[in-house]
């Protein structure tokens, strides 16, 4: 299977070294990043020529839209193009309009798991589109992760992302908040974390990714908050949750308040370039009203 991959970035990069290693013929074009081993073309369209398939792996909607335009005209008749690019509903289903007419089966696939996962090819897609096509590609994303869950029509991928991430969002603060008020109190931050991780207030933000270092299993937090989910991004897709929630009149009040928070940490509070649970030590410093 010939592949084009487009965007080899923190996450692209090990992908398409992943896929090479699995056999696949790649690929791949990135105007700064060029990693060992992936042979590389000079433009997204040279990439995509006569391509069974193309995963795109950018930073915005509008970003995938230009490129996905220029890479569908090269592409063959029922060859599959794959988004795993974190964007906005609407953009996704917009790139799967512009797909038929090319021709081009569309998925769009963003993922959960981070740069750990994307090296070690256990990644999770959240996939819309056709499930034919899914099917017919399964094989590629056997590869770049663990599990592609079929969510729907074109754009529901990036719905489910988009949902999870809100809800990610909320409860790190929620986690957060908490470990700063525990300290106040002069609660033990692991008496905290034994309680709250066996008990009704257990989440993956505790148990998983504790924003607290030297408390559960290895976190950013034991790293100096060196991202392995950076805040900026997460500030992206809380961003991207209340667009949707826009267009969708649906009220999401938490949502709309940890996109102020995120806003103002990555803004104006050093957040940027930490990681999203760095906002812990941030909220430390902060006195109610």
């Amino acid at each position: 299977m010939k592949i084009g991959f487009i965007g080899l970035g923190n996450m692209g990069g090990p992908m398409a070294a992943n896929l090479l290693k699995a056999g696949f013929d790649v690929t791949g074009c990135d105007p700064v990043s060029k990693p060992d081993g992936v042979p590389i073309a000079q433009t997204p369209a040279q990439a995509a020529k006569g391509a069974d398939v193309v995963v795109m792996m950018l930073p915005n909607g509008k970003t995938a839209q230009a490129v996905a335009s220029d890479v569908l005209a090269e592409m063959p008749f029922g060859s599959v193009l794959i988004d795993c690019s974190t964007i906005d509903v609407s953009t996704a289903r917009k790139i799967a309009e512009l797909a038929t007419d090319a021709g081009v089966h569309a998925l769009d696939a963003p993922v959960s798991g981070g740069v750990g996962g994307a090296a070690a090819g256990t990644l999770t897609f959240m996939v819309g589109g056709c499930p034919k096509a899914l099917d017919q590609v399964r094989s590629v994303f056997d590869v770049m992760g663990s599990k592609a869950v079929h969510c729907g029509a074109a754009g529901n991928g990036q719905a489910a992302k988009i949902c999870n991430n809100m809800i990610l969002g909320i409860t790190m603060l929620g986690t957060c908040e908490a470990f700063a008020l525990a300290d106040k109190l002069g609660l033990d931050r692991q008496a905290m974390y034994d309680v709250v991780s066996t008990s009704s207030g257990s989440s993956w933000s505790m148990n998983t990714y504790c924003p607290a270092p030297g408390v559960g299993p290895t976190s950013p937090a034991d790293n100096g908050y060196q991202p392995g989910f950076a805040a900026d991004l997460m500030l992206k897709d809380l961003g991207l949750s209340q667009d949707a929630a826009t267009d969708a009149d649906a009220h999401t009040p938490m949502g709309e308040l940890a996109l102020t928070l995120y806003q103002s940490f990555v803004e104006n509070n050093g957040g940027a370039g930490q990681d999203f649970s760095a906002i812990l030590p941030w909220l430390e410093t902060q006195k109610r009203g």
